[in-house]
C-alpha cells in the first residue's frame, strides 16, 4: 500500500511526535547502509569537504604553479652540483609526503598552504629530467626521448581518471572521504618511487652506476656510451661543478628564447584548464559524475599517441619548429569548434570535440623543449634553458587556472573565448620562432657559421 510521506514528515496537527514514534521499520540494515553509501558518494566533492569555493580552488592552482616558478632556476643550480639521482629522488619523496598529508587539510588556509608547498617541492623536477636526458643522448635523439619523458605525465592523466573512479568509491572506509584516500594512496606510491629512484638511477653517462653502486653496463658499453655522446657534443663533458655566471648571463640575454617563452605561456595555458575542468565539462554534457572521470581519460590516452607521433617525427625529419606550429594549429582549430558548439544540446558531439581538443592539447610541448635544448650553447646553458621552459609552462598554469570562472559555468562561454585567444597568440609566436631561425640560419650559412636547429 502506498504511504503518504507528507503526513509522516509533518507529524500530527497538534505538534505531537506520536505518529513519528510509531513509524514501522520495514527496511533491512543492508538497505539502510546502501542508502548511506549512495548519499556519501553524491556528496564526495573535494571543494565541499575542504570548505572552499571554485574561485578559491583556482587561486590554489595558481599558488601551485607560482611555487614551481619561484624555485625552478635555484633547483637546477642544485641539480647541476649534486647530480640527478640524489636531487630528483629527494624531490619526489618531498612532494610525495606533502601529497599524502594534504588528505587531512581542512579550510582555505590549509588548502592554500599545501598547494604552495607542493609547488615548491616540485620545482625543478621536469627541467631536471629534461636536462638529464640531454646528457645521455645525442642531439638527434632528444625529441623522441623528450616525448617519452612527458609520456609519464600523460599516462598519469589518462590513468588518474580510471584510478579516481575506483578510489572515490572508498568513501566512508576508515571515516575518510574518497578524495582523501586518493591523496593518501597516490602520495605513498610517489614516496616509494622516490626511494627506488635514489637506489637505482645512474649518476651520469661518464659514471653510469647508482648511489649504491648498482650498474647495468659493461666496461665496453660504458666506453661507447661516453665516446658517442662527446663526439656528438663535446660540451657535455661537464667538468665544471657549477653553472658559470657567463652561462647564466648568456641565457638571460638570449632574445631568441622570447618566442619560445611566449608560445609556451599562451598555448599551454588551456592545458591547465583542460586538466582541472574536463570531468566537470563532461558531466555538463549529460554524463554521470563518476563516469565522467573515466571518460576524460579517453582524450588523455589519445594525447599519448599524438605525443609519441610528434616525437618520432621530430627526430625522423630532424625538424621541430614546423611540428610545434602544426601541433598548436590543431589545438587552435578544435578550440574554435568547442566555442562554436558551446550552446549545442548534443552532448555526444561536444564530448567528441573535447576529446580531440585534449588529444592535441600539448603534444607539441616536449618538441618545443627539445628545440630549445638543441640551440643551447653549453651544458650549463642547457640546464638554465630547460628551467626557463618549465617556468614558462607553470606561468601558463597561473593563467590557465583562472580561465573558467564560477559565474561563467556551466557553458564557460567567456572561458572558451579566452582559450581561443590564447591559442591564437601561441600560433603566431610559433610562426615567429620558425621565421627567426630561418633568417638567422640564412645569415649564419652565408658566414659559414654554426647552423641553428630548426
Amino acid at each position: 500500500m502506498e504511504k503518504n510521506f507528507d503526513e509522516i514528515a509533518v507529524g500530527s496537527q497538534d505538534g505531537s511526535s506520536s505518529d513519528l514514534e510509531h513509524i514501522e521499520v520495514d527496511w533491512t540494515e543492508e538497505e539502510e547502509a546502501k542508502l548511506i553509501r549512495n548519499g556519501n558518494a553524491l556528496t564526495d566533492f573535494f571543494m565541499a569537504d575542504v570548505g572552499i569555493t571554485q574561485s578559491q580552488f583556482n587561486v590554489g592552482q595558481q599558488l601551485l604553479s607560482a611555487g614551481i616558478v619561484l624555485l625552478e632556476i635555484p633547483s637546477n643550480f642544485i641539480l647541476y652540483r649534486v647530480g640527478p639521482a640524489k636531487w630528483i629522488g629527494s624531490q619526489i619523496i618531498a612532494w610525495g609526503l606533502v601529497a599524502t598529508f594534504q588528505a587531512f587539510q581542512k579550510g582555505l588556509g590549509a588548502f592554500l598552504s599545501t598547494r604552495l608547498l607542493l609547488g615548491l617541492c616540485e620545482a625543478g623536477f621536469i627541467p631536471a629530467g629534461l636536462y638529464t636526458i640531454t646528457r645521455w643522448y645525442k642531439r638527434d635523439e632528444t625529441s623522441k626521448r623528450f616525448s617519452i619523458y612527458f609520456l609519464g605525465n600523460m599516462i598519469a592523466s589518462g590513468a588518474s581518471g580510471l584510478i579516481a573512479y575506483g578510489i572515490l568509491h572508498m568513501r566512508g572506509i576508515g571515516g575518510l572521504g574518497g578524495w582523501q584516500w586518493l591523496f593518501i594512496l597516490e602520495g605513498i606510491f610517489t614516496i616509494l618511487v622516490g626511494i627506488l629512484f635514489i637506489l637505482f638511477f645512474p649518476d651520469s653517462p661518464f659514471n653510469p652506476v647508482s648511489l649504491f653502486k648498482f650498474g647495468v653496463f659493461t666496461e665496453r658499453e660504458k666506453e661507447i656510451l661516453m665516446k658517442r655522446i662527446l663526439k656528438d657534443d663535446p660540451s657535455k663533458i661537464h667538468a665544471k661543478p657549477n653553472v658559470t655566471k657567463e652561462e647564466f648571463r648568456n641565457v638571460m640575454t638570449n632574445w631568441r628564447l622570447i618566442p619560445h617563452v611566449l608560445l609556451t605561456i599562451s598555448a599551454l595555458a588551456p592545458a591547465t584548464t583542460m586538466g582541472s575542468y574536463s570531468p566537470s565539462l563532461v558531466k555538463s554534457f549529460g554524463y554521470e559524475r563518476l563516469k565522467s572521470n573515466a571518460l576524460v581519460s579517453i582524450g588523455s590516452w589519445a594525447l599519448v599517441v599524438t605525443n609519441l607521433l610528434w616525437g618520432y617525427l621530430g627526430d625522423k625529419l630532424q625538424m621541430r619548429g614546423p611540428l610545434v606550429a602544426f601541433g598548436i594549429f590543431m589545438f587552435w582549430a578544435f578550440a574554435i569548434a568547442d566555442r562554436v558548439m558551446v550552446f549545442s544540446p548534443d552532448g555526444h558531439t561536444r564530448f567528441a570535440l573535447l576529446t580531440l581538443t585534449h588529444a592535441f592539447g600539448w603534444q607539441w610541448h616536449p618538441l618545443n623543449g627539445s628545440w630549445m635544448a638543441l640551440n643551447a650553447g653549453s651544458a650549463g646553458e642547457r640546464s638554465i634553458t630547460m628551467a626557463i621552459l618549465i617556468m614558462s609552462a607553470n606561468t601558463s598554469g597561473i593563467i590557465g587556472s583562472q580561465l573558467f570562472q564560477e559565474h561563467d559555468a556551466p557553458l564557460y562561454k567567456t572561458g572558451w573565448t579566452a582559450i581561443m585567444a590564447l591559442a591564437s597568440v601561441g600560433l603566431v609566436m610559433a610562426v615567429v620562432a620558425n621565421l627567426q631561425y630561418f633568417f638567422l640560419n640564412g645569415r649564419r650559412i652565408g658566414r659559414k657559421g654554426l647552423k641553428y636547429s630548426p
